[in-house]
This record gives structure tokens, C-alpha cells and sequence, in this order.
């Protein structure tokens, strides 16, 4: 496809998860660096992302916010990268991806946030608990060597991102098929470049 492909982001933000993966598709793209309660609040971005808030990336006419959304669609609209396995292959693609996009990322944040959902509640909540979340965590990241089957996925850059930010602020337990599996999918040539891109952004970001 030949349309332009621009990123926006900060370093310091979850753009750092769709650097990642822009950079396993290979395609070329253009980085537009937002600030935070600066550019990111302008009119201009705004009728990108009405949140306000980054990644994004825009692909001709297209714009697609979300950073589980952003590596489902690079890995569909890119399907020379290989990073999807085939249309009757996703159960569990979708299914880590979008487990991570909800009650990971919900218990996790509720953790950093000193709340502790009350255990006559816990039907309420999307996760139930923490510790049924970090079970089932668990058990996805060792069925199998990717959360998807036998190779890396778009779900493994967007569930091993959850767990390397987790295990490095605290809101995830560090387990040992936790950090196992970290090793697996970060030891890649595209996620170094995207580490050393983003660092030295973070010299001039705000």
C-alpha cells in the first residue's frame, strides 16, 4: 500500500508499545512527537484522537487509536510481515490480545491506583480479582511459546509490552513464566530498534 503511514506518539507514553510494532512490519512510517497538555490538546490532534491522547496512527484516510487496535490492523494491513496467524487460526490471538486490552490492563491499573476490588464485589468487575487475573496471565504465556501458538504474533507484541511495563513499575507479579516469557518476545532485532529510537526521542520529548 503506498498511502502515507504517520505515528503519533511520545516516548513516555504506551506509544512505545505501537513503535514496536511499526518497527516488526517494516514498512516506513513518519513519527509526529506529541506533548503532553501541549500538542496533544490542539484542535489539529484532537480531530485525530477527540481523547487527546497517543499512539495513533493515521494510514491515508484511515485513523486507528488504541494500541491493541494499532497492532491488529499493522498486522492485517501488512500480512507480508507475517505478524497474524491465518483467519481460522486467531482464537487465542484475539482472545490474549483483547484479555490484555481489558481485565489486565483494568486490574493493573486499579492496583497502581491502591484499589483492591472487594471480594463480594468481585462480579461486578470485568476482571473478578487481581490474582484471577495474574492466573490467567499465567496460564497464557505457558501454554504455548507465544500467547498465539508456536510463533510471534502482533498479541505478543502487545501482551509482552503489558508485562514489561508491569513487572518494571510493580503492577504485575513477577513470576517466572512471566519474566521467561518477557525474554522470548523482546529479544528481537525490531523491538531494539524500537527501545533506542524511543530513548533517544525522549531526549527532546515533553
Amino acid at each position: 500500500m503506498t498511502d502515507e503511514l504517520v505515528f503519533y506518539t511520545n516516548p513516555m507514553s504506551r506509544g512505545r508499545i505501537a513503535r514496536w510494532m511499526l518497527e516488526e512490519t517494516g514498512v516506513p512510517y513518519k513519527t509526529e512527537i506529541m506533548t503532553f497538555g501541549g500538542t496533544m490538546k490542539s484542535p489539529e490532534y484532537l480531530a485525530v484522537n477527540p481523547m487527546g491522547k497517543v499512539p495513533a496512527v493515521r494510514h491515508g484516510k484511515t485513523i486507528v487509536t488504541e494500541c491493541a487496535a494499532i497492532c491488529a490492523y499493522l498486522a492485517d494491513t501488512f500480512p507480508e510481515a507475517d505478524l497474524a496467524p491465518k483467519p481460522d487460526e486467531r482464537g487465542s490471538y484475539y482472545r490474549w490480545m483483547f484479555f490484555t486490552a481489558g481485565p489486565l490492563e483494568a486490574a493493573t491499573t486499579n492496583k497502581a491506583l491502591g484499589f483492591e476490588t472487594p471480594p463480594d464485589k468481585a462480579r461486578m468487575a470485568g476482571y473478578g480479582s487481581f490474582a484471577d487475573v495474574m492466573n490467567t496471565l499465567e496460564h497464557a504465556v505457558s501454554t504455548t511459546p507465544y500467547v498465539a501458538g508456536d510463533r510471534f504474533t502482533a498479541a505478543d507484541v502487545y501482551v509482552g509490552s503489558h508485562i514489561g511495563w508491569g513487572l518494571g513499575f510493580g503492577t504485575i507479579e513477577k513470576r517466572q513464566a512471566f519474566v521467561d516469557y518477557l525474554g522470548r518476545v523482546t529479544d528481537r532485532p525490531a523491538h531494539k530498534r524500537a527501545v533506542a529510537i524511543d530513548d533517544e526521542a525522549m531526549k527532546i520529548a515533553q
